[in-house]
């Protein structure tokens, strides 16, 4: 049996429940849904779509480098958005954090995200 290990970084936002950032098991790190929470203030970067899938994926950023590993090293994502009209727009920005081979990613609209976010981002990650 894999060990499982907790991991946190001071450059993403503290969870706001029972829960880790993420967690590492075997070759794998599991990042838990990120919110687009500035990592200081604990607030909504923006009210803009695109500009909270960014503030998401930096914050997988930050924890993926605690882990020692890399947003380049993702393998699967799973977006959750409140408004799927705003899809088109999100893929395009969603394309700058990532090269081929692309992870591999669910996109699902879901009526509500916690702390009024129109966006969420989960992911899991190779770890080197």
């Amino acid at each position: 049996m894999n060990p499982i290990y907790e991991v946190a970084s001071v450059d993403a936002p503290q969870a706001i429940g029972p829960y880790s950032q993420a967690v590492k098991c075997g070759g794998l790190l599991f990042v838990s849904g990120q919110l687009p929470l500035d990592p200081i203030s604990g607030t909504l970067i923006s009210d803009a779509p695109t500009e909270q899938l960014a503030q998401c994926l930096r914050n997988i950023e930050a924890i993926a480098k605690s882990a020692g590993t890399s947003i380049s090293q993702t393998v699967k994502t799973t977006i959750f958005l409140t408004d799927l009209s705003a899809f088109p727009q999100l893929n395009e920005r969603y394309g700058e954090f990532f090269s081929k081979p692309f992870p591999a990613r669910a996109c699902v609209e879901v009526s509500a995200l916690p702390k009024g976010a129109k966006v969420e981002v989960e992911a899991v990650i190779a770890i080197s």
